[in-house]
């Protein structure tokens, strides 16, 4: 089966500044927009920024690996390259990480490469890469 594009509306509070992050700093080209929200290609994926003023940030976590992982968040599963040049681009833009980018479960099932950083809103945004691509949904 080939994997389709998955859709993502979430909140922001200000489409300016959403404009910038998503499109300047993630480098998501922009689609279609109106007043009240914005659509962004993520990585052949379709998310959409909705403008709400009131917005509030979620500050649920669960432990993962030591680390307190904010709960709801979203991501794409990159390349290693694609995940380096990212965490590059995001240092240099000077994006405050909750995660830096680290090798999570180094030598076990699942070896990842991962960090967490927020946009501007504060939603919550995990990338991440793998080695090897088969370890994705690799059992313990």
């Amino acid at each position: 089966m080939s994997l389709r594009p998955f859709h993502l509306a979430f909140p922001v509070h200000d489409l300016d500044l959403a404009r910038h992050f998503w499109g300047t700093i993630m480098g998501c080209p922009e689609g279609r927009s109106s007043p009240h929200w914005i659509d962004f290609d993520f990585y052949g994926h379709q998310i959409v920024t909705h403008l709400v003023p009131t917005a509030a940030e979620t500050a649920a976590t669960n432990p993962v690996d030591g680390h307190n992982v904010p709960v709801p968040h979203f991501g794409i599963v990159l390349t290693l390259a694609d995940f380096h040049a990212l965490a590059d681009r995001l240092l240099a833009a000077g994006v405050e990480f909750g995660m830096e980018p680290y090798v999570r479960f180094a030598g076990q099932s699942g070896e990842q490469a991962t960090m967490f950083f927020r946009d501007p809103s504060g939603n919550a945004i995990e990338m991440k890469a793998f080695a090897d691509l088969g370890q994705l949904f690799a059992r313990g």
